[in-house]
């Protein structure tokens, strides 16, 4: 029994060492959890005891952030600059969906999402701001196209709305004499004529005016609105009568224009085959009928975008088969003469893969001898006779471009004139942009 005693004790010692142990490295993890846990309310407990201490730190942490928000600011300015950029049009409240320039060409016309039509004077390209007229479309309008009217101060606006797609063709009023002061009071904008559900309950896609001179016309304007189906109303101008209807029958449109002397309407849509119509016109200058007269033919995929050149005789088309084509349109139709095809120019844009892509919008300078052009929120201006890159804007707005126009003339910028391309992005944003250089590489 005595024998026994002292194993018994040592038996005791190292199952109390062990249990001392196991015990000890079980509180060292609590306690190192409970640290872990309440570090952050020690902290917060240290911000309410330390504010000086705090207030160093706030003052480094706003150091910090300031400096980076300096270099992000300088990144992205740097990212965004362009010799060509020249201003940006700011203050819309949504996605600006289309852009005009009226015939005075220091007036750009910008519909928005926002429900508000705004006609910028540009009296300085260069200028830190510039003044607008504001037009509040009606209630549950959402304008998407805006287009040059009659007279240098009307527009016609499209909208879309769940009952269908509207026009809106609004002018100012003549000038009030006011009896007191025997001054002429700003006018404001009124609606000239309106029509309703133009295209049913189909949206509006393109919206072109244009004065017709070609042949007996009179000089009206004729106003061309496509639609996301198959058909294509004619409006005219001053009185927002329909004047002609076609039909593309094209399963889907993609866009539709006219010619600038009102002679033409070529459509673009779901096929590689473009169709062009004549407007004819009577004696007195009214449209007399529209006749279908002939197809461009030579793509191998769908037409993207298409504009007329300025003298009415050729059209330019992109294509998804990667190509743009130049046609020669000012043949004898009538003696079964088919357009010509002058040239084709390969996409210049590919994506990382070595994939050529299309492009969006095309848009001629009214002197002809630019070619711009539109992907995604990318631009570039071409050469339409050699299909030269002239220049290009890696990133043009902080979105894809919507709509683009050129200026009618050059506007003034400081104590020079500027030929000006006026382009309209979801980023809310209106950017105006020089003509690049002819001899660029």
């Amino acid at each position: 029994m005595d024998s026994m005693l002292p194993i018994t004790i040592l038996s005791a010692i190292i199952g109390i060492v062990i249990a001392f142990l196991v015990f000890g490295n079980y509180f060292q993890k609590r306690k190192s959890e409970v640290e872990s846990i309440a570090e952050p309310e020690t902290i917060h407990t240290n911000q309410k005891t330390s504010k000086p201490q705090q207030s160093h730190k706030n003052t480094l942490k706003k150091s910090q952030a300031k400096s980076h928000s300096h270099t992000a600011e300088h990144k992205d300015a740097s990212k965004r600059h362009h010799p060509l950029d020249l201003n940006t049009l700011k203050g819309h409240g949504d996605i600006v969906t289309g852009v005009c320039f009226l015939p005075n060409a220091q007036s750009l016309a910008t519909a928005c999402a926002d429900g508000v039509v705004r006609v910028f004077k540009l009296d300085d390209a260069s200028s830190k701001s510039f003044k607008f007229l504001r037009i509040n479309l009606p209630a549950g309008g959402h304008p998407i196209a805006v287009a040059a009217a009659d007279e240098a101060s009307s527009v016609a606006v499209a909208c879309h709305a769940l009952f269908g797609s509207s026009l809106y063709m609004y002018g100012e009023e003549k000038p009030k004499a006011d009896a007191d002061s025997k001054q002429a009071k700003l006018p404001l904008p009124e609606i000239k004529w309106e029509q309703h559900k133009v295209h049913d309950k189909r949206a509006i896609l393109t919206l072109v005016g244009t004065k017709a001179t070609y042949g007996s016309a009179d000089g009206s304007t004729i106003i061309v609105s496509c639609s996301e189906g198959t058909d294509i109303v004619l409006f005219h101008g001053k009185s927002g009568k329909i004047v002609g209807n076609v039909d593309t029958n094209q399963l889907k449109n993609n866009m539709a224009t006219i010619s600038p002397n009102g002679r033409f309407i070529a459509a673009a849509a779901f096929t590689a085959d473009v169709k062009v119509w004549e407007i004819v016109y009577s004696k007195d200058g009214a449209v007399k009928e529209v006749s279908r007269i002939m197809e461009l033919k030579g793509h191998k995929s769908a037409v993207t975008w298409l504009c007329f050149s300025p003298n009415s005789e050729q059209i330019i088309t992109a294509s998804k088969d990667g190509t743009i084509r130049v046609w020669n349109i000012n043949v004898r139709y009538h003696l079964s003469e088919d357009p010509k095809t002058l040239k084709v120019f390969p996409i210049p844009l590919k994506d990382a893969s070595g994939t050529t892509l299309h492009y969006d919008r095309l848009c001629i300078s009214p002197d002809g001898k630019i070619l711009a052009t539109t992907h995604g929120s990318m631009m570039q201006w071409l050469c339409p006779e050699t299909g030269k890159v002239l220049d290009t804007a890696e990133k043009a707005h902080d979105g894809d471009i919507t709509d683009m126009a050129w200026s009618p003339s050059p506007i003034p910028m400081g104590d020079k004139q500027v030929l000006v391309l006026a382009t309209a992005s979801v980023d809310k944003k209106v950017k105006l942009w020089a003509a690049p250089s002819l001899n660029a590489s």
